[in-house]
C-alpha cells in the first residue's frame, strides 16, 4: 500500500515510529509531516495528505497532532475526504467498516505510540462493509 502521513510537532515521534512500522511491512510512505519538535501549523502538513488521498496518489492517509481534532478538521475540508479521529480500536474499526474513512487522525497526546501503531494496522486491514453504510456515506459530501 501507499500511505501519506502528516504531523505537527506533537506527532513527530509517533510519525517516525509509524513510518518505520509501515515500511518494515512493505508499504510505501510519503512523509508530508515535520521531522522536528519545533512548533508548526498542522494545516500545512495535513492539506498535502488530504490532497494525495483525494487525488488517489495514495491508498490512505494518516494525520497526527496533539488532540487529533485540528488535523481531522483540516482534512475534512476536502470534498473527497472522510477523516476519522480515533482513540481506541473499536472507533478505528468502525471508521473503516461504517464510514469508509480514508484518513486516520491520531491524537498523540491521548494515546501511546504502541496504540497508534495498532490503530494504523486495524485501519489499513479493515474493509468497508458497504450496504446500508454506503447509502449514508453517499450523503456525506455537500455539492
Amino acid at each position: 500500500m501507499k500511505i501519506a502521513i502528516g504531523n505537527d510537532h506533537a506527532g513527530t515521534d509517533y510519525k517516525k515510529a509509524i513510518v518505520k512500522h509501515l515500511e518494515e511491512n512493505g508499504n510505501t510512505v510519503i512523509n508530508f509531516g515535520t521531522d522536528t519538535d519545533d512548533s508548526v501549523d498542522y494545516p500545512d502538513f495535513v492539506h498535502p495528505v488530504a490532497n494525495a488521498v483525494e487525488n488517489k496518489e495514495v491508498d490512505f492517509g494518516i494525520t497526527i497532532c496533539g488532540s487529533g481534532n485540528g488535523a481531522q478538521i483540516a482534512a475534512n475540508k476536502h470534498q473527497g475526504i472522510r477523516a476519522a479521529l480515533c482513540w481506541n480500536n473499536e472507533l478505528v474499526a468502525l471508521a473503516r467498516q461504517h464510514n469508509d474513512a480514508n484518513i486516520l487522525s491520531i491524537p498523540a497526546r491521548f494515546v501511546s505510540v504502541h496504540q497508534a501503531i495498532n490503530f494504523v494496522d486495524i485501519f489499513l486491514n479493515m474493509d468497508f462493509e458497504g450496504g446500508r453504510h454506503q447509502t449514508r456515506v453517499d450523503k456525506i459530501t455537500c455539492s
